[in-house]
């Protein structure tokens, strides 16, 4: 057995001992993962991507708060999107903040004609390979449709529509919404993925030819 009463070596022992509790400690924490936040200012850099026009976005101050504020004129349909895996085993809650003070009037929101959000946040599974087997959540702010009521996208089957928020909720200041993502994609879709591939934000009025304008606050992913 190896002496160890050199007096060096003894100083050095809790040391070590110290160092490596702290190491321990460390790689335990890395291994709980961190719920996803974005703020504002972390949504306004997200990815824009356009599907008819560009939809403005911006960071502005209203109500006494940071916002990303979106305005749709000129029939423009974009959203900003980040495009990073979410793990929904660990963080299968979304919870987000958004305002609207108007909704679109005279429209149904079931047909190809009706398809424009005054808000939405979009929730997406990708498959990589098999693009017709990627699906999605749009949790919409709905204009004419009650709070509650889903339906498959007009253009799109594989994406469905959830109406979080509807006209009579509009211009009552901001709201703050929760959904198990989990339990909607197996509500929805018949299946539960273990983590999604993209989030964005969407306000569009390309369909209706109509104006509408929104804000978004906090997004959060949680525990169950």
């Amino acid at each position: 057995m190896a002496r160890t009463d050199n007096p060096a070596s003894a100083r050095l022992l809790p040391t070590a001992s110290a160092t490596l509790t702290a190491l321990a400690a460390l790689a335990l924490s890395a291994a709980v993962p961190a719920a996803p936040v974005f703020g504002p200012e972390d949504i306004i850099g997200w990815e824009p991507h356009s599907f008819e026009g560009v939809t403005d976005y911006r960071l502005v101050r209203t109500h006494g708060r940071t916002a990303v504020q979106a305005t749709c004129t000129e029939g423009t349909a974009s959203g900003l999107f980040y495009r990073r895996d979410i793990d929904l085993t660990e963080t299968p809650v979304v919870e987000w903040e958004w305002r609207v003070e108007e909704t679109l009037t005279g429209i149904d929101e079931t047909t190809r004609d009706g398809d424009d959000y005054p808000a939405r946040l979009y929730l997406v599974d990708e498959s990589r390979l098999l693009r017709w087997r990627t699906r999605a959540l749009n949790y919409v702010w709905s204009s004419t449709t009650e709070r509650g009521r889903d339906w498959p996208n007009a253009f799109a089957s594989q994406a469905h529509m959830i109406a979080v928020a509807t006209g009579s909720d509009a211009g009552a200041g901001w709201r703050t919404e929760r959904r198990n993502v989990l339990e909607d994609f197996r509500r929805y879709h018949g299946h539960e993925p273990g983590r999604i591939n993209a989030v964005a934000v969407m306000t569009d009025c390309d369909n209706t030819g109509q104006e509408t304008r929104a804000w978004y606050g906090n997004i959060r992913f949680l525990p169950e």
